[in-house]
C-alpha cells in the first residue's frame, strides 16, 4: 500500500493546543493525500494510534469538515473551508461584483456564465446566471475539474506567473502532460491572446469561450466560462459572444481595481 506522510509539525510554540494541532494535521494530510483514506491509513501517516485521532475524526465529520464514505469508511475533505474562505471580504466581493454583470451578459448572449476560482489545483464553480435561451448549459455551484483540463482553468493559469503557475498545479503534479513543455507554452499563447474558444471536453455540441478576471498587476483572480451551445438550428454567434464575454471581465476587473 502506499505510504503517505504529513509534514513534519512546526516546533510548539509556549501555548500548546494537543487537539488543534491533530485535527489540523488531518485535514492537511488529507488535503495533500487527493484520494480517500482510511482511520487505520491517517494514523499510520500521522505516525499516531487509531485511538488518539478516533474522536477528532469523529468530530470533524460532525463539523461537516470531513466527509465519510458510508460503505467504504474512508475520509475526504468537504467543501467546508474552501465554503468559509469565500466569506471572506474578498471572495464576497469578487461575487458580488461579478454576479450582475454576468447576468446581464447572458441576458444579452442567451448563453449561461459561470464565474470560477482555483482551489487546490482545481477550478470550482462560484457563481452562475442561466441565460434567457430557451435552453442553455448549466453548472451547479461548486462544480470542480482538474484546473489543467478546464477551459477556464487554463485561463487562470495563464495570467499567472511561473511560480504561481506551478503552485496552484502541484496537487496534480503527476497528471499526465504537465511535463510536456507544450503544455506551458499552450498557457503563454492563452495569455498572449487574452481569452480561449476551445471545444468542451466532456460535451459534444459546446463550445468553450472563457476570458480572465485580472487584478491590478494583470493576475487572474478567476475567470468567467460560456459553455455555448452549438444548435443546427441557429447561427453559431462565437466571435458576438466572446466579444460581450471581453467586455464584461474588463469592466468586472476595473471595478474590483
Amino acid at each position: 500500500m502506499e505510504q503517505l506522510h504529513a509534514e513534519p509539525s512546526s516546533r510548539p510554540g509556549p501555548y500548546p493546543a494537543p487537539a488543534l494541532e491533530k485535527g489540523l494535521e488531518i485535514i492537511e494530510l488529507l488535503a495533500a493525500a487527493q484520494k480517500p483514506l482510511s482511520t487505520r491509513a491517517i494514523a499510520e501517516s500521522l505516525g499516531r494510534s487509531k485511538g488518539e485521532i478516533f474522536r477528532m475524526l469523529f468530530v470533524l465529520v460532525e463539523r461537516g469538515y470531513l466527509n465519510r464514505d458510508p460503505a467504504t469508511e474512508e475520509l475526504t475533505l468537504s467543501n467546508r473551508l474552501f465554503e468559509l474562505g469565500m466569506r471572506t471580504p474578498r471572495a464576497r466581493q469578487l461575487v458580488e461584483v461579478a454576479a450582475p454583470a454576468m447576468e446581464r451578459l447572458s441576458e444579452k448572449t442567451a448563453q449561461s456564465a459561470h464565474l470560477v476560482v482555483l482551489n487546490e489545483g482545481e477550478t470550482v464553480v462560484i457563481a452562475n446566471a442561466a441565460g434567457t435561451g430557451d435552453i442553455s448549459f448549466t453548472l451547479r455551484l461548486g462544480y470542480r475539474r482538474p484546473a489543467h483540463d478546464a477551459t477556464s482553468g487554463r485561463v487562470i493559469l495563464a495570467f499567472q506567473d511561473g511560480e504561481a503557475r506551478e503552485r496552484s498545479l502541484q496537487p496534480a503534479q503527476l497528471a499526465d502532460g504537465l511535463e510536456d513543455p507544450g503544455f506551458w507554452a499552450m498557457l503563454d499563447e492563452i495569455a498572449a491572446r487574452g481569452f480561449l474558444v476551445a471545444e468542451s471536453h466532456d460535451m459534444p455540441g459546446v463550445t468553450d469561450i472563457s476570458a480572465p478576471i485580472l487584478d491590478r498587476q494583470g493576475r487572474a483572480v478567476a475567470s468567467i466560462v460560456i459553455p455555448y451551445l452549438n444548435r443546427r438550428s441557429a447561427r453559431t454567434r462565437h466571435d458576438e459572444v466572446l466579444a460581450e464575454l471581453l467586455a464584461t471581465c474588463r469592466a468586472i476587473s476595473a471595478e474590483l481595481g
